[in-house]
């Protein structure tokens, strides 16, 4: 709703935004992201899924209507357009103790500024007083951090030839600059390595692109943000694409997925406070590294392909994902006897996630299978291409009509009218296959397309095992970016 009465108030029509009971504060963030300060809310008591008609009726009527007559009446709403600049690390530097906090939605998040220079120094103290420090304003993962000094980030940024106030965008929740600055400072305290910048880089712009979708990653099923990396220069670099891909312990899988989130929260907004409004979350993720030996060696391409990009272009591309689940120890020695056990792992982590189709997108579900090299090997060997293997998982992976029309009519309500399949495809918004007869028990697929199967190949080398993920369409569509290969002068 924020996002739409930003339309209207831009275009000079006074709004009042109606939200659920404790999203007061995201939508709050969505307004000041796109450029407005404090747009009037309007509260609607409880979760309206978990009420009766009556009792909603009741609430709107007792608490809602008011908070909207007053937003389209009241004279003490502040509808100007702010510049939304901010420091380049994303926050006021000036000196906490001495600052006074500026509120965005329900919680202090950062201090005024005193100094708006960008190397001012916000604490001193001891590694233990700022780690302290920074847990309790909310600038840190919980995890120790590396103090972010001047000297470090720096450092960091050390004969790159890189201006470290270049805005790379703006944060769509919050309205900050995004600079390399920033980008540096949180790296630093996610522990990330200089060699990494170029990788860095890429992830920021992929969030400032509007495809992406950044403002989405505060939904409420805690879907959470995966880097896929490809290219010839991965290795070189540290990641690890072999035995515990999807596993943190590797340094630079691990710090550069832990960046990810620090920045989400600390140029984001990315808290409970603010933007986070996940009923439970996930840990960060770290990045999946795909193994650019195994898919030179099969004449497969990698994932960046998919999005114009060539095999020897280090690319890194990123999508949000609900749920993962592991396909452990596939049998078989021809991709016609794996296949039928990688399809059942698809579409048994395929549930609300269909809601997308209809609720939020028109198919946009693009789940995620990551093959262990000798799954991927197998499939080439038997003369198989990547889109052949999605072909055959077209086929494979597919679930009862019924449970396809519960998932987004019944047991949801992101599509009005608990439309059958034969009136989705009647409206054209999915294929004649579809809706091909009216038995409730046929099967049919979870994906419009053999093409939106995305297709990985990292981990052990000589384990029988796969990984899926269900996408979350456009709450964080898969965007690509080039990794630029940074000389240190």
């Amino acid at each position: 709703m924020a996002r739409a009465a930003v339309a209207a108030e831009t275009a000079g029509v006074p709004s009042v935004s109606i939200v659920c009971e404790s999203f007061d504060g995201q939508a709050a963030a969505t307004a000041k992201g796109h450029g407005f300060e404090e747009l009037p809310l309007a509260i609607t008591v409880g979760h309206v899924d978990a009420q009766s008609a009556s009792d909603m009726e009741s609430n709107f009527v007792n608490h809602t209507v008011d908070a909207v007559v007053e937003g389209l009446t009241g004279a003490s709403t502040d509808r100007n357009v702010t510049n939304g600049a901010v420091s380049p690390d994303g926050r006021a530097t000036a000196d906490v103790a001495a600052a006074d906090p500026v509120r965005v939605g329900p919680a202090a998040v950062e201090p005024a500024s005193l100094d708006p220079t960008p190397y001012s120094t916000v604490m001193s103290g001891s590694v233990d007083e700022i780690n302290d420090a920074f847990a309790e304003r909310g600038w840190s993962d919980g995890l120790p951090i590396m103090p972010p000094t001047v000297d470090r980030v720096e450092r960091f940024l050390a004969g790159t030839g890189l201006d470290p106030q270049q805005s790379l965008g703006i944060a769509r929740t919050t309205g900050r600059d995004m600079t390399v600055w920033s980008v540096a400072t949180n790296a630093v305290m996610a522990g990330c390595e200089p060699r990494h910048l170029g990788v860095l880089l890429a992830a920021a712009r992929i969030l400032a692109n509007p495809h992406y979708g950044a403002e989405h990653s505060g939904n409420t099923t805690g879907a959470d943000a995966l880097m896929i990396l490809d290219g010839p220069n991965a290795a070189a670099l540290g990641f690890n694409s072999g035995v515990g891909a999807l596993r943190d312990g590797v340094r630079a899988n691990t710090s550069v997925g832990r960046w990810l989130r620090l920045y989400q929260r600390n140029v984001f907004g990315f808290t409970a406070a603010e933007h986070d409004k996940s009923t439970f979350g996930n840990s960060f993720r770290v990045v999946l590294c795909e193994d650019a030996a195994t898919l030179g060696d099969i004449g497969w391409d990698p994932v960046s392909a998919e999005f114009g990009f060539g095999p020897d272009d280090d690319v890194l591309t990123m999508a949000r994902f609900n749920s993962g689940a592991i396909v452990g120890s596939a049998f078989g020695s021809t991709p016609d006897e794996i296949v039928p056990y990688l399809a059942d792992g698809l579409a048994r982590i395929t549930g609300w996630d269909l809601g997308h189709l209809y609720g939020l997108g028109r198919m946009h579900y693009r789940p995620l299978l990551v093959l262990s090299p000798i799954l991927a090997r197998t499939c080439a060997a038997a003369g198989w291409t990547k889109a052949n293997l999605a072909e055959a998982l077209f086929e494979h992976a597919r679930i009862p009509a019924w449970r396809f029309e519960k998932l987004i009519g019944e047991w949801t309500n992101l599509a009005a009218g608990r439309p059958r399949l034969t009136d989705v495809v009647a409206a054209g918004d999915l294929p004649s296959q579809f809706a091909e007869s009216d038995d409730p028990d046929r099967l049919v697929p979870i994906v419009s397309e053999p093409a939106k199967f995305v297709i990985a190949v990292a981990g052990d080398a000589n384990r029988t095992n796969a990984y899926v993920l269900s996408h979350d369409g456009p709450h964080g569509d898969y965007t690509a970016a080039p990794v630029e290969q940074l000389s240190r002068s």
